[in-house]
């Protein structure tokens, strides 16, 4: 016979898989903010690319899907071109390829992660407090 899981512990699963996949999301934002300025260490190199999470769902325990993150993908957008002759990464014609970041498309990211991370914050607060009254209930 299979075992049935509690509908408030289903939700915690769900949006405790959820929160793995939102907090490594945010790091790879960050990772992308923070190299939203490198340069390629040669003449003419290529800089930092930038990172994509891709998701997939995730078998949980009792029977239900959460989501998780299946790899990370290189954003294959051109790279930016400065003009920049006397630094070190500039090619031939004095030109630096900049990465492909666009820091205020990172920080809305971000906060879209940030908010899909409180969503889920609140569902297990809210079925942690359905566990909770219906262990009051009973002990009625």
């Amino acid at each position: 016979m299979a075992e049935i899981t509690p509908p408030s512990s289903a939700a915690m699963a769900v949006a405790a898989s959820a929160l793995r996949a939102q907090q490594a999301r945010m790091r790879i934002i960050a990772e992308n903010l923070a190299n939203a300025d490198s340069t390629a260490s040669t003449p003419g190199g290529d800089p930092y690319r930038r990172q994509t999470p891709v998701f997939k769902t995730k078998a949980l325990e009792g029977g239900v899907k959460g989501v998780a993150m299946d790899r990370i993908e290189q954003d294959q957008t051109p790279f930016r071109q400065e003009f920049q002759p006397g630094n070190p990464a500039a090619d031939a014609q004095g030109y630096v390829k900049m990465p492909n970041i666009e820091p205020m498309v990172e920080a809305l990211d971000m906060r879209e992660a940030q908010r899909a991370y409180d969503a889920n914050i609140s569902v297990i607060e809210t079925a942690r407090a359905m566990n909770t009254s219906t262990l009051e209930l009973i002990k009625r």
